[in-house]
C-alpha cells in the first residue's frame, strides 16, 4: 500500500477509572508512527479517582486527541459516542487498559484492504506486573482458565466469530447500528454476531497483538467474572443459537460442584455413605486444578503459581454462578446508536 493513500483513522477509548493504565494506553497509540492522519477521542464516564485529569493532562500536550463525556459511564455508550465524535471512517477501538502492540494500526489497515473485513483484531495478551496479575494473566491465556478462545490464545489467521477490541469500518457500525447501549458486557461479541447476520466479516490475525492489564484483586476478578457470566447468559437469551459447550460448560461445572456438595453433606449428616461420594465432585476439581495449575503456570513464579488455582476456580465459579442467577432486571432492549 502506498504511503499516499494511507486512509486517516479515529482511536475510540472509552475509559472509566483508569487512573493507573491511561496515561500508557494513550502512550502507545501516539507512540504508533502512523503513515496517516490520526486522532484520539477519549470517552471519559464519571470516574472516582484522578481520570479525567490525566487526561486532560495529555489532551493539552497533543492537538491529537479530543476528550468527550460518557454520562453513563457504560462501556458501549462510550463507543458510540466516541464513534458519534470521530472524524474519519476507520475507527480503531482501545480500552483504557489495553496497550497496542508497535505498528499495530497500521498492520491492521493493511488487514482491512487485504481481507476485505468489516472488522479486523487480534490477540489479547494478558500481561501482569504483581504475582497475583502474572496467575490472571497467565489464566486468560491458558485452556484451563478461559478455555481455548483464538483471541486468547493465538493460532491462525481466517474468519472469527468475535476478535479483541477491533479495527472496525464505519460503514459497518452505521449498518447495524452501533453498540447495543443495553449490553453493559458482552456488547463487543454482540455487535460482531450482528455484522456477521448481515453478512459482514469478522478476520483474526495473530498479528495484532494488544497487551491486557489484568484485575488486581481477587474480588476484582469475581465481580468481573460473575457479570461477564450475567451478560452471557443475556446474550443466549437474546440469541439462542449463539449457545455453545464452551459457554454452557461453567454453569453445568458450577451446578455439579455445588450438587456434590450438598450430597456429601447430606450423607455425613444422615450415614447414608453413598451419597459421601458427592464430595468427590469438589475433590477431583480441586486436584484438577492444582495439577493443571502445575503444568499451565509452570514458568511462574512461585507466588503466582501459588494463586493460579484460586484464581481459576474464581473465573469458573463467579461466571458459572453469574450465568445461573442471570440479570435481576433484564434490559429493555436494544438501544442502537442512530446510522447516520
Amino acid at each position: 500500500m502506498s504511503l499516499s493513500h494511507w486512509p486517516p483513522v479515529s482511536v475510540v477509548m472509552p475509559v472509566l477509572n483508569e487512573e493507573r493504565h491511561l496515561s500508557e494506553a494513550v502512550g502507545r497509540v501516539l507512540e504508533q508512527s502512523y503513515p496517516g492522519e490520526l486522532e484520539v477521542v477519549l470517552s471519559i464516564g464519571p470516574s472516582k479517582d484522578r481520570t479525567m485529569a490525566i487526561a486532560e493532562g495529555i489532551a493539552a500536550t497533543d492537538k491529537r486527541i479530543r476528550i468527550v463525556p460518557n454520562p453513563s459511564g457504560k462501556t458501549p455508550a462510550g463507543l458510540n459516542v466516541g464513534i458519534a465524535n470521530a472524524s474519519h471512517d476507520i475507527i480503531v477501538r482501545v480500552d483504557g487498559h489495553g496497550v497496542l502492540t508497535q505498528g499495530y494500526i497500521r498492520r491492521a489497515v493493511e488487514l482491512l484492504e487485504e481481507s476485505g473485513a468489516d472488522n479486523v483484531g487480534g490477540v489479547m495478551a494478558a500481561e501482569g506486573r504483581s504475582a497475583f496479575e502474572m496467575a490472571v494473566a497467565c489464566a486468560y491465556r491458558s485452556r484451563l482458565g478461559l478455555g481455548a478462545s483464538t483471541f486468547h490464545q493465538g493460532g491462525k489467521p481466517g474468519p472469527a466469530d468475535t476478535v479483541y477490541l477491533g479495527v472496525f469500518r464505519r460503514t459497518a457500525l452505521e449498518r447495524v447500528g452501533g453498540f447495543d447501549e443495553t449490553m453493559h458486557r458482552a456488547q463487543d461479541w454482540e455487535l460482531n454476531y450482528r455484522i456477521r447476520k448481515t453478512g459482514g466479516l469478522i478476520w483474526f490475525s495473530p498479528d495484532l497483538s494488544v497487551t491486557y492489564r489484568p484485575r488486581s484483586s481477587l474480588t476484582a476478578v469475581a465481580k468481573q467474572f460473575y457479570m461477564t457470566g450475567q451478560w452471557r447468559r443475556e446474550v443466549i437469551r437474546r440469541h439462542p443459537e449463539t449457545a455453545s459447550k464452551r459457554y454452557l460448560a461453567p454453569p453445568v461445572a458450577v451446578t455439579l460442584l455445588v450438587l456434590g456438595t450438598i450430597l456429601g453433606i447430606v450423607g455425613l449428616a444422615t450415614g447414608v455413605s453413598w451419597l459421601v461420594l458427592g464430595f468427590l465432585a469438589p475433590l477431583f476439581y480441586g486436584l484438577g486444578l492444582i495439577a493443571g495449575s502445575m503444568v499451565e503456570g509452570r514458568y511462574l513464579p512461585w507466588k503466582a503459581l501459588f494463586w493460579l488455582p484460586l484464581v481459576c476456580a474464581t473465573m469458573h465459579v463467579t461466571w458459572g454462578a453469574g450465568f445461573i442467577v442471570g440479570l435481576k432486571e433484564r434490559p429493555a432492549g436494544p438501544a442502537l446508536a442512530a446510522t447516520a
